[in-house]
């Protein structure tokens, strides 16, 4: 999903027909206020923003790649400072921004870079060019989310799991981690079974290359 905060209505639009006719899919804000508030995080510091228009418009990472085309200025909260919000939560990773920026706001992007944002396009920009990079941000972005679904798996094993998990990734086949463990083979499949289930996966070779 590409998400366009602009407070220029024209340049939103635009945006926007950009986006449609290479079919990926959009969704627009006015401003940085208005976007920040379709976060848990943000959503009580902008109450004014988060109307009965934007009410069902609650933000989602969506499995395919998110990306944020950010303009650094706007009235209110400028691009600068949204994305310095996100970056405190920690969204930027999973969430890639490139700046759309004047030619006096290079210096500013080019701080934001250094800060952890993925690019910048300075005005007026290349409309292929923009979109190359806002695919490889949807990639990123994707990686990103998988990899943040392994570690939710991970997160949902046992103490004891993960320490079949661990010695499986070693090799051992399931009497040597009986042994090793202090329990009965058939412990061992049961855990076996569950870590494949909660991982998602059926072989152990598929579990390493999740892994690796």
């Amino acid at each position: 999903m590409l998400h366009i905060v602009d407070d220029d209505a024209d340049l939103r639009d635009a945006l926007i027909w950009m986006a449609k006719s290479r079919q990926l899919p959009c969704v627009s804000y006015s401003s940085g206020e208005q976007f920040l508030a379709t976060f848990d995080h943000f959503a009580h510091l902008y109450p004014a923003a988060n109307d009965e228009s934007n009410k069902d418009n609650k933000f989602k990472f969506d499995p395919a790649g998110d990306c944020v085309l950010l303009d650094v200025r706007m009235d209110g909260l400028s691009g600068i400072a949204t994305f310095d919000l996100m970056a405190a939560q920690q969204l930027t990773k999973r969430l890639p921004v490139i700046f759309i920026t004047g030619h006096g706001d290079v210096p500013m992007a080019v701080d934001a870079l250094k800060r952890g944002a993925f690019d910048f396009c300075e005005k007026p920009f290349d409309d292929n060019a923009l979109f190359d990079r806002v695919q490889e941000a949807l990639a990123l972005s994707r990686q990103e989310g998988e990899l943040a679904l392994v570690y939710e798996r991970l997160a949902g094993l046992t103490t004891r799991e993960r320490e079949v998990l661990d010695l499986i990734l070693l090799g051992k086949m399931n009497k040597v981690i009986a042994d090793e463990l202090g329990i009965s083979m058939r412990t061992v499949e049961v855990h076996r079974a569950n870590i494949f289930d909660k991982m998602a996966v059926k072989t152990a070779v598929e579990l390493a290359g999740l892994l690796k």
